[in-house]
């Protein structure tokens, strides 16, 4: 059992990461839409929100009929992964102008309610010991699948649009393949509670949860509208400055290069704990955004390091998060309140992807990452409590 599980987590890693590549699959072909629909500006910000919309509606119908505890999770997981695909390729077979699209994008969000937490709980089916450093490498290999789409349009702009759709709907169908046929229910599989509404009250009524969960919130502010315009400020950056930037291969790598936030601060969570790389992640996520209109009249190269750097800290405190979220909840409604605070925080980042957008439209690029600066300075204002309580560091 113990040398089978050495290769569980490599092969749930890699599912994990051709699932997720859904999310933005048609965020990375959206110039290719454009031009051959007619669609608008706001067509980016309407295409996410409706990703974030379906996941959030999944995750919620998931947890009330406990699918995952109905189910063997690794065949929820199969069957999420096909169908995905299926939405996914829609676009390709049946898409021919906005509404479809949106229709299709906020199916495949629905069943990617049954990829990325199922895949969560797959993992903690094997892994009861050092769960916090599997899990990032779970959200580490969702970051990267998140950016994969970028770097498949990245390898020449003559690669036609529904050649990455059908390239990401394969690669999902594989990963789920792969975690049907090899990857057993684990020794540790537990069964979860029905979900429970009253979880609500509690994040409310538990100080320690509420500090955690709206520590959260202001983490998701920030984090998927940085993903979803990324594509625009490396446009601007280049169009200012001339530089020839390949905008589709930078945006995959700013946003991949935050699966190194995760792993390590998962390895460091076990020597400083989750509050405080939660903590020193948001914060260095929020300087970042603070510092965004000066970096855009640096030479390519700060440019280019500063948005990695960004990419780094901005996700690198989601498993953190979620470790706090579960150790901070009642033992008996630890998934509701995940999957509670996991649905508010998709829906705050729904919130403030359609602020974003209408703030380009008057502002412009340049300034417009300014107004994520309140979701750090909220996340950390409300998580201090805890931090101070529960971290070795004092910033006193």
């Amino acid at each position: 059992m113990k040398e089978r599980s050495l290769w569980i987590l490599p092969v749930i890693i890699v599912s994990q990461f051709t699932g997720t590549s859904l999310w933005f699959a048609s965020n990375a072909v959206l110039g290719d839409l454009r031009q051959a629909w007619g669609l608008g500006d706001a067509a980016l910000s309407y295409m996410t929100s409706s990703v974030q919309l379906g996941f959030i509606v999944g995750t919620l119908i998931f947890a009330f009929f406990t699918i995952s505890d109905r189910f063997s999770p690794r065949i929820v997981f199969f069957i999420c992964s096909l169908l995905g695909s299926l939405s996914n390729l829609g676009i390709y077979l049946a898409a021919d102008g906005l509404i479809s699209l949106l229709v299709f994008r906020f199916i495949t969000g629905f069943f990617l309610a049954g990829i990325y937490p199922v895949g969560m709980k797959i993992a903690a089916g094997w892994y009861r010991q050092g769960l916090g450093r599997a899990l990032g490498y779970l959200v580490g290999a969702l970051v990267v699948g998140t950016a994969f789409p970028h770097l498949l349009k990245s390898t020449g702009q003559t690669v036609p649009w529904d050649s990455v759709i059908l390239a990401i709907s394969g690669i999902s169908l594989v990963g789920g393949m792969l975690m049907l046929l090899l990857v057993p229910d684990g020794p540790c599989l537990a069964k979860g509670a029905r979900f429970n509404p009253r979880a609500f009250v509690i994040i409310f009524r538990s100080k320690d949860l509420r500090s955690v969960s709206f520590g959260y919130f202001g983490h998701m502010w920030e984090l998927y509208t940085l993903w979803a315009f990324l594509p625009v400020l490396i446009g601007a950056y280049a169009a200012a400055s001339g530089e020839p930037l390949n905008v589709p291969f930078w945006t995959f790598c700013v946003i991949a290069v935050g699966c190194l936030g995760c792993v390590i601060g998962g390895h460091l969570s076990l020597k400083l704990g989750s509050p405080s790389v939660a903590f020193f992640q948001l914060l260095g996520s929020g300087i970042c955004c603070l510092l965004s209109p000066i970096v855009l009249h640096a030479p390519v190269e700060i440019f280019i390091g500063f948005l990695g750097l960004w990419g780094v800290m901005v996700v690198g405190d989601s498993p953190q998060f979620s470790a706090l979220t579960a150790q901070t909840a009642p033992g008996e409604l630890v998934g509701s309140a995940l999957t509670i605070v996991t649905s508010i925080g998709f829906f705050i980042t729904i919130l403030s992807i359609q602020f974003t957008n209408f703030l380009i439209t008057l502002l412009g690029p340049e300034y417009v990452f300014l107004f994520l600066v309140p979701g750090p300075i909220f996340g950390l204002v409300n998580l201090w409590p805890y931090y101070r309580k529960h971290s070795s560091f004092d910033l006193d």
